[in-house]
């Protein structure tokens, strides 16, 4: 079989592909940069031209300015649907234009397969291979399950994609149409380590021991303790997104995956977003694995590993130890993701540790993040019972285990100073501490 001539006859525009949306229609794309800008952006050019109505399309982690997002005069015509939402989608979501589907992120792969069908299912790739294929790059996160539940698979082909050798593939003979956009890749901007970021990772890096298994969120906090783990030995990668800091620790020799007891020699991610550099790395890389989120981030998985050391971030937290990591209030910021998986991995690991990390206050110390009860409206991430560190500059609570009152004075010692009397006040007030 001749895959170019099936490459030539499957060739079109984004204009012209177009066409084919018709009303009703419900589109899948997955994570960050395996989403479809051309696509997306002549498709809603032609919901606003033909008058197209009742379009849904499901997202998470979005990397582009989507027009179903960004663009008002799109409701009711074309509407966002988040997984786990990021710029225009949060905005949109909290305009009431776009609308956001709870879930924790090992369970969309089968909620996809069990409650959603798609007309189309689109995604950015790399090049053809000489053997028909396409990778999906940076991603493996649940796009094997749309493209099981698609009744079409549309992709956008980008010469400056990565080839994941070791992650999800689509072949020629699978996909419907195929439109090329050359662009650069959506790059995430470098966090700022500040004095608390940094003392922060400090405090976190003292607790990992050489031979641990990570698993690092976004930020500040994540990456200066990645910096932190620089002098460490034979740690392992194991985690939902792949990020410059890890790249960071395996050039520096502190990680090479040598003492894990599942993919030993191999780091685990089920998707990639940063900078270029980590897009360059994965290139071509084959102790690089993507693999599907509902393997990776299933806490029965995680923790076949020893060691495992998962630190993630909050906007508050309460005497009770829940963990608010999505909501300001009633004010929504994003979703669970990958948090609760990878709280409950460490946590049935041997050796493990769950970190939920953050400055003691927000607003320039206005507020405290450590609150007698969430702010009203908001969304617990992770739960009283699954919750195990807390650290601050201040300090590291263990709570994990411990009873009410011995928690709230964990979380007061490291707490902000400004807020402690009051916060003491209000454990007084409620019976927690006499």
């Amino acid at each position: 079989m001749d895959y170019r001539e099936m490459y030539s006859a499957k060739l079109t525009s984004a204009e012209k592909l177009a066409e084919r949306l018709e009303s009703g229609w419900s589109l899948g794309m997955d994570s960050s940069t395996s989403q479809t800008p051309a696509i997306m952006s002549a498709f809603a050019q032609r919901v606003k031209d033909k008058g197209l109505r009742d379009i849904k399309v499901q997202t998470l982690l979005d990397a582009y300015p989507f027009e179903f997002y960004a663009d008002s005069s799109l409701a009711g015509m074309m509407t966002g649907y988040s997984w786990f939402s990021s710029g225009s989608a949060r905005k949109a979501i909290n305009a009431g234009r776009a609308d956001f589907i709870p879930a924790y992120y090992r369970d969309i792969p089968g909620h996809i397969r069990r409650e959603y069908e798609y007309d189309a299912f689109c995604v950015a790739v790399s090049p053809m291979d000489k053997h028909g294929y396409f990778s999906l790059g940076n991603n493996a996160s649940y796009a094997q399950a749309m493209i099981d539940k698609a009744k079409r698979i549309f992709i956008e082909v980008n010469d400056r994609q990565p080839r994941a050798v070791c992650g999800a593939q689509i072949h020629i003979s699978q996909v419907d149409a195929i439109v090329e956009n050359s662009f650069q890749l959506p790059v995430l901007p470098a966090a700022s380590l500040d004095e608390i970021s940094i003392t922060i990772g400090n405090l976190i890096a003292e607790q990992i021991p050489d031979g641990a298994c990570i698993q690092l969120g976004i930020g500040a906090i994540p990456d200066a303790t990645g910096m932190a783990l620089k002098s460490k030995h034979d740690l392992g990668i194991h985690t939902e997104m792949f990020t410059d800091s890890m790249v960071e620790l395996i050039e520096c020799g502190a990680v090479n995956n040598s003492k894990k007891q599942i993919h030993r020699g191999k780091s685990i991610t089920t998707f990639a977003y940063g900078s270029q550099r980590i897009y360059d790395y994965i290139d071509d890389n084959p102790a690089i694995e993507l693999l599907p989120v509902d393997y990776v981030n299933d806490p029965n998985v995680i923790c076949k590993n020893d060691n495992v050391v998962s630190i993630n971030a909050a906007l508050e937290v309460d005497f009770w130890g829940q963990v608010c990591a999505e909501s300001v209030g009633t004010k929504h910021m994003s979703g669970s993701g990958g948090q609760i998986d990878f709280v409950r991995g460490a946590c049935q690991s041997r050796g493990g540790k769950s970190f939920i990390a953050f400055s003691s206050t927000a607003k320039g110390g206005a507020i405290s993040k450590i609150k007698s009860e969430l702010t009203p409206g908001a969304v617990c991430t992770t739960s009283k019972n699954d919750v195990d560190y807390i650290v601050t500059e201040y300090g590291i609570a263990h709570l994990r285990g411990k009873s009410l009152a011995e928690r709230t004075k964990q979380l007061i010692a490291i707490a902000h100073p400004n807020f402690r009397d009051e916060l003491l006040f209000e454990a007084k007030k409620r019976g927690i501490l006499i």
